[in-house]
């Protein structure tokens, strides 16, 4: 009896090890990124930011149906949000400029993910972001068409008014071909205040959308 318990989980083990399978690749797609600020029982969404997302993963399957995914991206992520300030040489009056953030992100995103068929499946996760840098660059709206860049003014470095770390759990889906090409989105929702020095009950968050492509090789 002993013999057969040894020899039938020998032959469960070798299944599973069979049906792991390791495949890494790289992806690159369109990221739709926004800012969103809560005080005082108000909340204002910025405008979003248009930019993109580009790196690498790696993808264990432990079974046919489920597996773990692991990802290295780079994207620039934040908001345009608008801003209304005191002409100083009348503070009666007030001008209204719109400041452009970008977060320069490192973006570790973890994912369990479950196929619905063998190429659809859905994920996931959380995404561990590390603000590398933060720029801030001021336009303004004079209420007479296209934000007018204001003459001279460069990009700002904010660093130190934001906080380093953007966590960001997500919901996804992915339709991977039999050649390896793969197409992704997600939904990720920022939780993380980025704030470093918000007054009250103050709090920025960064939500942002990923809809991309990737190809991916590799495997046991």
């Amino acid at each position: 009896m002993k013999k057969l318990l040894l020899i039938a989980a020998i032959a469960v083990l070798g299944a599973n090890v069979n049906a792991q399978e390791v495949r890494f690749g790289a992806k690159a797609g369109y990221s739709y990124s926004t800012l969103k600020m809560k005080e005082d029982g108000k909340s204002e969404t910025s405008d979003p930011l248009h930019t993109f997302y580009v790196g690498g993963l790696v993808e264990y399957k432990l079974s046919d149906k489920f597996a773990l995914q692991g990802e290295l991206l780079y994207s620039p992520l934040g908001g345009k949000m608008k801003i209304q300030a005191a002409d100083p040489q009348d503070p009666t009056t007030f001008l209204n400029f719109k400041a452009k953030r970008t977060l320069h992100t490192l973006l570790i995103p973890v994912s369990a993910k479950y196929f619905i068929t063998e190429g659809l499946s859905v994920s996931a996760g959380a995404n561990v972001g590390l603000i590398l840098s933060a720029k801030e660059k001021l336009t303004a709206d004079l209420g007479l068409g296209p934000l007018v860049e204001l003459e001279g003014d460069q990009e700002v470095d904010i660093k130190d008014q934001v906080n380093a770390l953007n966590l960001a759990p997500f919901l996804g889906a992915e339709y991977a071909l039999e050649n390896g090409l793969f197409f992704d989105a997600r939904y990720n929702l920022g939780v993380s205040n980025l704030a470093k020095h918000a007054e009250g009950n103050g709090k920025l968050t960064n939500s942002f959308i990923q809809v991309g492509v990737g190809f991916k090789f590799g495997g046991n």
